[in-house]
Parts: C-alpha cells; structure tokens; sequence
C-alpha cells in the first residue's frame, strides 16, 4: 500500500507517517476491489451523517476511554515532556487529545514583520493560488469559490497565497493565530465529514469544500485581511472557538481546538502580502508535506507591494 511521507522541519529528515486506525482509513480510500465494491455504501454513513462523528465522538469523553491513553502514548511516541497537566490528570481520551501544552514548549517568534505556524501539523505552502496545478485529481481542480461560499471573497483572494494543515490524531489539537490581529466572528459552513488524510484526499480533492467547516476574518497591520478556516473531518467531535471576536489577538494565542479526529486548517493570504519560507516552498514543490511546529516562523511580510487587493 502507498506510504505516507512527509518531512520533517526541524531535521530536515523524510519519514514515514505512522496512521492511526491505518486499516480503516485505507479499507475506506484504498484502490482494492473490496473498497470499489463497499466504500460508495460505507462512506455515505460515516462521512455525511453526522451522528456517527457525534457518537464516535461521545465515546472518547467516556471515562472508559482514558484506557487508551498510555497506549497511544507508547505507540505513536507523543512525547509528555511537553504536556501542562500530568497524564494522570486527564479522565477520558477526548481530554488528552484536546490536551494543553507548556508555553516554553512551542515559543513563539516575536518578530511582529513574521507570521507564525497556527497548530503543530503537516502543511503545504503556496505562493499564488491561481497558479497551483498541485490541485487537480482525475482531472477536476480545487474551487476557492465553492471553499468559501461567497464569490466576492473568492474573486479577491484567487492570486492569494495559501496555506493548508493537515492535523494528524497525534498532534496537539488546539490551534492560534498567526499573526497579531483583530479576528472577527467565525463563520459555521455546513458540509460533510470526509477523511483529510492524503490517501482520501488523492480520491476527492473537493474534500476541502464539501467537509464542515468555519470562516474568519482577522484584519491584521502587516499582512492585511486573512481568511482563517478550520476544516472537519471524520470523527471530529467538534470544533471549539475560545476567543472573543472583534477584540486585538496577540500573535500566538489561542482561537480554538478541534475535539476528537483529524482536522484541517487552511489560511488565504490577500495577494502580495507574505513571503513564505524557502524550505517550506521546496518541500511543496517537491510533493511532500512538511510538518511544523506552532510558533516557527512561516514567512515575513512582502515590503515590495503594501497595497493589498483584498
């Protein structure tokens, strides 16, 4: 079966992803003839019906659950160290998922001309949307209008820069702003709950726009108006906003978590506005995810064109 592969940023290394609930992500988007035969029948009650994610979902706040901590823990290599509350601490599964990390374990750069990583996840960066052929499967293209459910804001952001995260069930799940800036309300867009995994993603690559998902403004000095979007996927209990809109937000702090399940990020930059770092561009260019750390550097404002289209 295909491998998942990614690097990572602070060695610089390739690895191999290790998928949590492997077998099942792969019997629902792999090529075999068993998955040609059910998955039309099977995806349509895990995927679009809500009440499997909810229950699903439920099941990981049972105390029961906290049983699969320590496992998880062994299995994946998710290192405590960084962990605010002890692992004794947490009573159920949902608790350690959605668990709070030390502030010394992911600084934040304080340069106020750079925009940080939002979440700890795997990420493709891309300079100019409308220029991204990465974004065709089986011949269809990703469509910012139907992400956005708002043609003015796709007009204006079509030659944006993009930003999408893809985070894994063993990452730290609680995701932050990347720049200081006003955020405004957050937007619910109703849809599905696919799998944002790259073997599903490779199947659908409307999945972005089809998945539940939520839209925010946050208007910032530097890098004027950013859309900042959390995207749902199987499993995902729900998406949690915990901070308060149309107040000043400090690069770094906080905006919500995702509760039980992988998740997504994705950000649009307006035209001309940040310049992403060279080893995140190259790691896109050559195919791979990269992952990242909240609170690394992702860019610096573009100084040569402060007039922003969007």
């Amino acid at each position: 079966m295909t491998e998942i592969i990614f690097i990572d940023r602070q060695t610089g290394q390739k690895q191999v992803e290790k998928i949590y609930q492997d077998k099942a992500l792969r019997f629902l988007y792999g090529n075999g003839w068993i998955t040609r035969l059910l998955s039309p029948l099977i995806l349509p009650l895990t995927c679009r019906c809500s009440l499997f994610s909810r229950f699903f979902g439920y099941l990981q706040k049972k105390k029961k659950s906290s049983k699969k901590i320590e496992p998880f823990i062994r299995e994946f290599d998710v290192d405590e160290s960084e962990f605010l509350d002890p692992v004794s601490s947490f009573q159920s599964f949902n608790e350690f998922f959605i668990r709070r990390l030390k502030p010394e374990a992911r600084p934040i750069d304080s340069d106020p001309d750079v925009a940080i990583i939002p979440a700890d996840g795997r990420y493709y960066f891309y300079e100019n949307i409308s220029q991204c052929d990465e974004f065709i499967v089986k011949g269809e293209k990703f469509c910012l209008r139907e992400l956005l459910k708002d043609d003015a804001l796709a007009e204006k952001y079509q030659k944006g820069s993009m930003v999408l995260a893809r985070l894994c069930p063993t990452d730290y799940h609680r995701f932050h702003f990347p720049v200081e800036c006003i955020a405004g309300e957050t937007k619910l867009i109703n849809g599905w709950l696919y799998s944002v995994n790259p073997l599903a993603i490779r199947k659908n690559i409307h999945t972005f726009s089809q998945n539940k998902r939520t839209l925010c403004q946050l208007d910032s000095a530097r890098f004027g108006k950013i859309l900042y979007l959390e995207v749902g996927a199987t499993a995902v209990g729900s998406i949690q906003e915990t901070y308060i809109p149309n107040q000043p937000q400090q690069k770094g702090a906080e905006k919500g978590y995702f509760e039980f399940g992988g998740s997504a990020l994705v950000l649009l930059f307006p035209p001309r506005s940040i310049q992403f770092d060279r080893d995140l561009l190259k790691a896109t260019q050559e195919g791979f995810e990269i992952r990242c750390l909240l609170g690394q550097r992702m860019g610096i404002m573009d100084r040569q064109d402060r007039n922003f289209s969007a």
